[in-house]
């Protein structure tokens, strides 16, 4: 049923609008900017940071574009002086409860605190005044939180309780002690927290930021005894280019390789290649839990957000989970034993970095269960916006770099390897491999579209040599509740479920650059998907390099010497959590 159009003037411009839509929307459709800070799209309006405010006639007072519905002959102004000395007077007072640090902020030149403040014109300090003062939290391994930045939009806390679900943080007090917080006000590393960083893409300061390893890095790389080397994650060739005013969608692999050479990192290596060799790890796992009927549906273990879910959650869960360790610390694992051991190099001398689009990933590196011999696989993680700040302090002139190749042996990918960091892209990549070792032929359509789309919960069935396996892949974590309440049950249909904490996948990853739009996700997508569809050799078994790695090293998947080195074990962390409250 099609919706009835509404006409209403904004700014002088006739405007037929959905009747439903808000002012904010209508002008939109036109061409009319109207800022916001509070305002989350798809999500109910709450018209809580007023600098979106507009005069309507016939109206007393000014009306919050983003809540309010157009109504026919409506006449709006959106930049009247009233308004704008409305929106200047709460930037003006936003600012003078905010720390005066912009030069040595890590959202110095990205921050909308900042922009509005430009847009406005904000040059003197009109309404000098007490101030907040608090502590920051820096009790995480992968985020820190500095609550004297917080401007209260609630943009963290509506992602956190209505799109993540997970309600780590809220609001506490009111008036002046008003205040963003975890309960009781304790560390964010004995909260809820999954660390996943989606609260840090929506935040228009710096009031929530990542852990910086960057510091560790430089210091690796002017360090003669350590040996350091670094892998790329399938998302950040995606979205760097981003940070360079690059087109949306463009892949700038060979560029991101060249930058890191440049930084003196003596290998670059594809996180791509341990994607492969997780899906022959995980592939023959999950083979051999449906030859048992044992621990189905079987999860699984490539999002560490995820896994922090369910080990805080529904710990009763993690035998479902696959024991697989996620792909980057399957590399460096493999760096630090086949490799190093070909290179002749002490494992205590190499220094692994891993560049990730995903801040849990920091937490994850730290685990100890991923550690061999106080030996951890991985000794840093960076994020996407982390390495540009590093190729940036370097002066390294990133858009003019020539493009260079992964080195080898572990270097080498496949076309499934590298959707790996995309809603879906894992299951698809699983189930190729799986098809193929349960069937002995290749499987003919590969593409599985619907398991890529961007619904919460996607589902499809396979029928290999008459066995039914279902499957799911669960878009965000916040899409999860329903299937962990099936198997709670003992009601799930399903064999092998994917989950990924972040909508989108990886590729929307807390790591990746701010300010993201809904077009720059599906782009980045995009780039993933090209990828793969030119790639040569599209499914993981193909990769020579694993299969070499298996010949010389690891023998099978799933081998006494693979779970070894490329399996985990999980923690309770809800017991861990009571106790530590």
């Amino acid at each position: 049923m099609e919706k009835k159009l509404i006409e209403l003037t904004i700014n002088n411009i006739k405007v037929r609008a959905e009747e439903g839509m808000t002012i904010l929307e209508a002008a939109k459709s036109v061409g009319i900017h109207i800022p916001t800070l509070c305002h989350m799209k798809d999500l109910f309006p709450t018209g809580a940071c007023r600098i979106c405010v507009v005069e309507v006639e016939k109206m007393r007072g000014l009306i919050p574009s983003c809540a309010f519905p157009v109504m026919e002959g409506m006449v709006v102004q959106s930049n009247t002086p009233r308004v704008k000395t409305a929106r200047k007077t709460i930037v003006e007072l936003l600012i003078e409860n905010h720390p005066q640090d912009c030069l040595v902020c890590v959202r110095n030149k990205n921050c909308e605190l900042q922009d509005l403040s430009e847009i406005y014109g904000v040059r003197e300090h009109r309404y000098v005044g007490e101030k907040k003062d608090h502590a920051i939290d820096i009790s995480s391994a992968s985020m820190e939180r500095d609550p004297a930045k917080c401007i209260l939009c609630g943009r963290c806390v509506r992602t956190c309780n209505e799109i993540q679900k997970v309600g780590a943080i809220d609001f506490t007090n009111r008036g002046f002690s008003s205040n963003v917080t975890t309960p009781y006000n304790k560390g964010l590393n004995i909260s809820d927290c999954i660390l996943c960083g989606q609260c840090i893409l929506v935040c228009p300061t710096a009031a929530l930021r990542e852990k910086s390893h960057a510091k560790e890095v430089a210091n690796a790389l002017i360090d003669k005894k350590k040996y350091a080397v670094v892998q790329i994650a399938p998302a950040v060739r995606a979205s760097l280019g981003e940070e360079y005013n690059l087109p949306l969608g463009t892949n700038v692999t060979g560029q991101i390789i060249t930058g890191l050479r440049r930084l003196g990192f003596r290998k670059v290596f594809d996180t791509n290649f341990a994607a492969d060799l997780t899906i022959m790890e995980e592939g023959t796992e999950l083979i051999k839990r449906i030859g048992k009927n044992s621990n189905l549906p079987m999860f699984t273990s490539c999002c560490p957000g995820w896994v922090k879910y369910i080990e805080q959650n529904h710990p009763e869960l993690l035998h479902h989970v696959s024991t697989c360790k996620s792909p980057h610390e399957m590399e460096g694992a493999v760096l630090k034993t086949y490799y190093s051991q070909k290179m002749g190099i002490d494992p205590k001398d190499m220094f692994v970095v891993s560049i990730m689009p995903c801040t849990v990933k920091k937490f994850e590196s730290d685990r100890p269960e991923l550690a061999e011999e106080h030996i951890p696989d991985v000794d840093a993680v960076l994020t996407t916006r982390e390495l540009v700040r590093l190729f940036k302090m370097s002066g390294i002139d990133f858009n003019d770099l020539p493009e260079d190749k992964f080195d080898d042996p572990l270097g080498e990918s496949t076309g499934a390897a590298s959707i790996f960091g995309m809603s879906g892209g894992v299951m698809v990549a699983a189930l190729r491999t799986a098809y193929y070792k349960l069937a002995g032929e290749e499987l003919k359509d590969i593409e599985f579209a619907n398991l890529r789309s961007s619904e919460g919960i996607k589902e499809a069935s396979i029928n290999i040599k008459g066995t039914e396996i279902n499957i799911a892949v669960v878009n965000g974590i916040g899409n999860v509740g329903p299937v962990i309440e099936e198997i709670k049950n003992g009601c799930s249909k399903y064999h092998f479920i994917e989950v990924m904490a972040c909508p989108g996948g990886c590729i929307n990853g807390g790591g990746q650059p701010i300010h993201q739009k809904t077009d720059k996700v599906r782009k980045r997508v995009s780039v993933l998907n090209e990828i793969d569809q030119k790639t040569t050799h599209r499914m993981s078994h193909e990769n020579s390099g694993v299969m070499k790695l298996y010949d010389e090293f690891l023998t099978e998947p799933n081998s006494p010497k693979s779970h070894e080195l490329l399996h985990t074990t999980y923690t309770d962390r809800k017991e861990l959590l009571r106790k530590k409250n």
